[in-house]
């Protein structure tokens, strides 16, 4: 059972029946991507705990893998301790549902380094929480996803303004915000993280990434990272991780500066990033969670071909949508493009994504640039 039914739920699914799985997709909306290939679909707001727990009790999942932030966690661990197969577990859900449980966890039970922060529940507080980690900071609500509620603030007079973007993008009945450090990085990457049942964690290769209003733009494969770098950003995914326990991938995010290598965040999932390795892996990021979930083998993951991804965006409000530059896009040898099956778009939300191979990664970024920018929406 996928609790979420997004574009990553979607490429999931097709990986899960692939291998002979029945999947139900559960979402808040009808005919979400992942509906659209599943075997069965269920309409209800995951936020409500008796809605979430009779559709678990009509279908009785083998495993119950979420894929958004949106969900009663506390609901999960109820179902965990019944029976059910929570991916990861249902602890780990709970810890990284919220930024910061995750936060406080890695910081200050474990011990690794990430940007100064604080949190903040009204206006004040947050003022309050902005001058001391001093400017520029970054504003997020403690449960979004995609970027949603994400600012930068460069002086105190927008902090206001901050406050309310991440109160207004937050998910669940949160309203509580972090307040962040700025990280002056070099680069920002995901690093895909594998934890299996009874082997050994692995790793897929690092993934660079950009974004724009908290939102993934493009990614890229490779990076170009040292040994050291990738040993250190290593070192610190399997820490957190095994905190967390159970099966399935982590897309654990990092900021890599000159000096080192500082923890951002975690997703207890496919990472929107990783769908670079769509094209770019022997094992997509999906086949890899459903291998660690069912306990398969996963002999190797290889990077086959510079490779990179770049995001399709709507540009207006629309309830009726078709697509024009397809085939353009696609001329280009090499380059591959989905689109999500959304059934209406508002500003900047995610309708596809351009993948391209190349010569080397830069290369690859220009080619899926290029195609992304060819689909227009009418």
């Amino acid at each position: 059972m996928l609790l979420g039914s997004g574009e990553l739920g979607k490429e999931f699914v097709i990986a899960a029946q692939r291998l002979g799985n029945t999947v139900v997709a559960v979402d808040r909306y009808a005919n979400a991507p992942a509906m659209q290939v599943a075997d069965v679909a269920e309409t209800i707001s995951m936020l409500d705990g008796d809605a979430l727990a009779a559709i678990v009790d009509k279908h009785q999942p083998d495993f119950i893998v979420p894929e958004i932030e949106a969900i009663r966690t506390e609901k999960l661990i109820e179902l965990e301790a019944a029976g059910y197969t929570v991916i990861p577990t249902a602890a780990a859900t709970n810890y990284t549902m919220n930024r910061d449980r995750i936060r406080d966890l890695a910081s200050r039970e474990l011990g690794v380094r990430t940007a100064k922060y604080a949190y903040a529940s009204s206006l004040e507080e947050a003022i309050a929480a902005s001058a001391e980690i001093g400017f520029p900071n970054v504003v997020k609500p403690v449960m979004s996803s995609s970027g949603k509620g994400q600012s930068t603030v460069q002086t105190a007079d927008e902090v206001e303004q901050a406050w309310n973007y991440a109160i207004e993008g937050a998910r669940g009945e949160s309203s509580k915000v972090i307040i962040e450090e700025f990280i002056d990085f070099e680069i920002e990457i995901t690093l895909l993280t594998v934890r299996q049942w009874d082997k050994p964690t692995l790793f897929c290769p690092p993934i660079g990434h950009r974004q724009e209003r908290g939102d993934y733009q493009e990614s890229w494969q490779p990076t170009g990272l040292t040994a050291a770098q990738i040993a250190d950003a290593e070192a610190i995914a399997r820490t957190v991780t095994d905190a967390l326990g159970g099966a399935g991938i982590f897309g654990v995010e990092f900021f890599v500066t000159r000096d080192e290598v500082i923890f951002s965040e975690l997703s207890p999932r496919p990472h929107d990033t990783g769908m670079v390795t769509l094209v770019s892996q022997n094992l997509n990021e999906f086949e890899l969670h459903l291998r660690a979930i069912l306990g398969l083998p996963i002999p190797a993951i290889e990077l086959k071909t510079p490779s990179a991804s770049a995001v399709i965006l709507a540009d207006r409000q629309a309830d009726r949508i078709t697509y024009t530059g397809v085939d353009q896009a696609l001329s280009e040898p090499g380059v591959d493009v989905r689109l999500f099956g959304k059934e209406t778009s508002r500003p900047y939300r995610r309708m596809g994504v351009a993948l391209a191979i190349g010569e080397t990664a830069a290369a690859a970024r220009e080619k899926a640039t290029r195609a992304a920018g060819c689909v227009k929406l009418t």
